[in-house]
Parts: C-alpha cells; structure tokens; sequence
C-alpha cells in the first residue's frame, strides 16, 4: 500500500499535561493508520480556565472553562480535532461536535501527595488539604470533617510544587495527570473508590471532531476504545440526569466487568455531612439503560434534595 500524506490540525490546551495527552492520541493514530504519513501541527489554544488561574474553580467551573475556545476553534474549522480531557467536558456534547474516539482509561483514582509522606489517615489533625474540586473536598470531610480544605489551582507541575514545597499538609489531584507527566514517585498514596470515588471521565482522553467531518470521524474513530467509551457514555448520563455540573459533588464511574456495566455513583452534600452512594449492574452494550437504573435509585434516596440544596447555597454566595 503506498504511503499518503495527511495534515490534521490538532487543538489542544497549552500546559505539558495537555501537550502529552495529545502526543499519546497521535502517536495512537500514527499506529492505527501506518500507510498514512501525517503532517501534525499542534495548535495551542488559551482556554477560559487557564487565563483566569487565579479564580477559585468553584466561581468559573460548570460552563466547560477548559474546553470551550477549544471546540469554538474546531467549529470555526481552525482545527481539525481537538483532545480534551474528557472530565473538563460538560455532560453534554457540544451542537455540531461529536466524541469520535476516547482512549483507554489511565488509572482513574484521586491520589494524596504530601512533602511528609502523611498517609490520609495520618494526616494531623486539622491539616490543610489543597484541591479545587468539591466532589473529592466533600468526599474527604465525609471522612474526615477536621480537614481544613484549602483552594488549589495551576496545572499539575504547579500544584504538586505547592504540595511538595509544604504550602499544604497535602494535596489531593487525579492520579492520571501524574502519571502521564511521569511523576509517579511523588504520589504518597492512591485512595480507595471507598474513599474518593473518580470525576466522571477522570483519566479519560476524549477526541472531538466536527460531526460533519466524515473523514475526521473515520480516522479518529480507528482508536476508540469501546468499553471505555460504553463506561464514560453511562457516567456522562448519569452526571446529566441528575442534574450535575462540574461543580456539584457528584461522582460517576463505570467499569466493564465481561460482558455487564457496573457502575458506582456518589452524591455528597459539600460539607460531608449528607452522602449517598449507591451501584448497578447491566449490559455493557447499553450504558444509557444502566445510567437511568442509577439515576432512579438516586432519585428514590432524596439525592435531588441534596443538589438543590448546594445549588441554592452557590446563588446565595
């Protein structure tokens, strides 16, 4: 088969996570297509949440901060695909754009990193906990309400800097960036699902094209990993059903178990106080079906109470 030439505009953020994220989806592409020689140029695009890194999270997330100008971008036709991390998106794919492909799943769990080494048990009482997410905040002061959780913001060089600089007692972020800058030996310890259970597509890495771009969709869609699309496919529903954003403690994760779904699901009040978790089982093939079943038990245990009670206390801020 003789070679051809492709060139593929790719849109990504600019920060070294999303530079190697990108790196690992063309090189998966590189691989799936070898009689093509692609000609890549990596456009790197300033996202809402990377020009205001000094906003608390809590006062900008819910609107796709960190994907937004990305797909405004692909839109326009300026680029041809765009990676995301599938977390930052909302649950609800973007009018004109589809997810053609995700990758497989990096390790999905929330890690602790401490310049002290403190286990999450061991940490001192009333110790200063960074993260901006109110989904793993709630879930540690479930644990342990003495936490003092502080804010924490930057990309992941910068947050494990603060961390190992001694600005927190300990920090708590997603061990698939982590992972993927190779900074492995800085993790203290990986928590449990029990303990923290993942953001909706954490260690997920989505591929969004135009969803007129046929030719787009055709390549991309070569490295979709299907289970792992099934899995984020039910967390997404689940995540929009219940009505959550990224600012709501609420987490989904799913996992392929043969041929069946199972997927977990967390509501938490944003102090700790009021948590619910519950589980279900069903076909791999039809996430939505398994999303909805979740959904139910959810609503049927007063979750709806505990998220219109954190959404009227944000419009109270």
């Amino acid at each position: 088969m003789n070679n051809h030439s492709k060139r593929l505009v790719v849109g990504t953020r600019g920060s070294a996570l999303a530079l190697k994220q990108t790196d690992i989806i063309v090189e998966q592409l590189r691989k799936a297509h070898p009689d093509v020689e692609f000609v890549v140029e990596l456009r790197s695009i300033s996202t809402e949440g990377d020009r205001q890194s000094k906003v608390p999270l809590t006062q900008i997330a819910g609107r796709g901060v960190f994907v937004k100008d990305i797909e405004m971008a692909l839109l326009a036709g300026e680029v041809d695909i765009a990676v995301h991390s599938l977390k930052d998106m909302p649950s609800v794919t973007t009018p004109g754009l589809t997810i053609a492909a995700v990758s497989e799943r990096e390790d999905p769990r929330d890690v602790l990193v401490s310049k002290e080494r403190y286990s999450f048990e061991a940490l001192p009482n009333k110790a200063t906990v960074g993260t901006s997410s109110t989904r793993r905040s709630a879930q540690l002061l479930a644990h342990r309400p003495d936490l003092q959780i502080r804010p924490l913001r930057g990309n992941v060089d910068t947050r494990l800097r603060k961390a190992l600089d001694g600005e927190y007692d300990a920090i708590v972020v997603a061990a698939a960036g982590v992972l993927r800058l190779d900074r492995e030996s800085d993790i203290t310890e990986y928590l449990s699902y029990e303990l923290c259970l993942p953001a909706v597509g954490q260690g997920v890495l989505a591929v969004e094209t135009r969803d007129d771009d046929e030719d787009a969709i055709a390549l991309v869609s070569s490295i979709d990993c299907t289970e792992v699309h099934n899995c984020i496919t039910a967390e997404r529903v689940f995540l929009h059903e219940l009505g959550g954003g990224c600012l709501i403690p609420i987490a989904g994760f799913g996992t392929a178990e043969e041929e069946k779904l199972r997927l977990r699901g967390m509501v938490c009040s944003p102090d700790g106080c009021t948590i619910i978790r519950d589980e279900t089982t069903g076909e791999l093939s039809n996430p939505t079906a398994v999303a909805r079943a979740l959904v139910e038990k959810f609503l049927q245990q007063d979750a709806q109470k505990v998220i219109q009670e954190y959404q009227q206390s944000t419009l109270k801020r």
